[in-house]
């Protein structure tokens, strides 16, 4: 069976942004009984780790820590859609008033994305997973 979070339009992963991974790990694994799996973080500095939630067995998030890259960026949770084209989308985000926050970049083994602000102000990001690219 499909994954039906990898659709066109679905809400697919969520992200938590913050200063201290290790403070928000060790909240929610007693909060929300979450597992944590610590990774390398693709592209980033020597020991920056990206952190995947699991519910049971299934990945279902993750967490990081803002980098210097990226401090800017607010710590909360961030939300991802599965689009079927990012490029496109990016496309029509701005035709239609929104604003690009970061330029779409291709992330290894994962896909490509980026994060989108509407004419109201919401962000979102949107994610074109690596086995819907080929």
């Amino acid at each position: 069976m499909e994954n039906p979070f990898k659709h066109q339009g679905a809400f697919s992963w969520s992200e938590l942004v913050v200063d201290d991974a290790e403070k928000a790990i060790e909240y929610y694994t007693k909060v929300i009984g979450w597992t944590i799996e610590s990774v390398p973080m693709p592209g980033a500095a020597e020991g920056q780790q990206y952190h995947i939630i699991k519910a049971g067995d299934d990945p279902v998030g993750g967490i990081m820590e803002r980098t210097a890259e990226c401090f800017q960026a607010q710590v909360g949770w961030w939300s991802y859609i599965t689009v079927d084209d990012v490029d496109a989308c990016v496309a029509k985000a701005e035709a239609a008033g929104g604003k690009v926050l970061y330029p779409p970049m291709d992330v290894p083994s994962v896909g490509r994305m980026c994060a989108i602000m509407d004419p109201c102000g919401a962000v979102v990001s949107v994610i074109q997973y690596v086995n819907d690219m080929q």
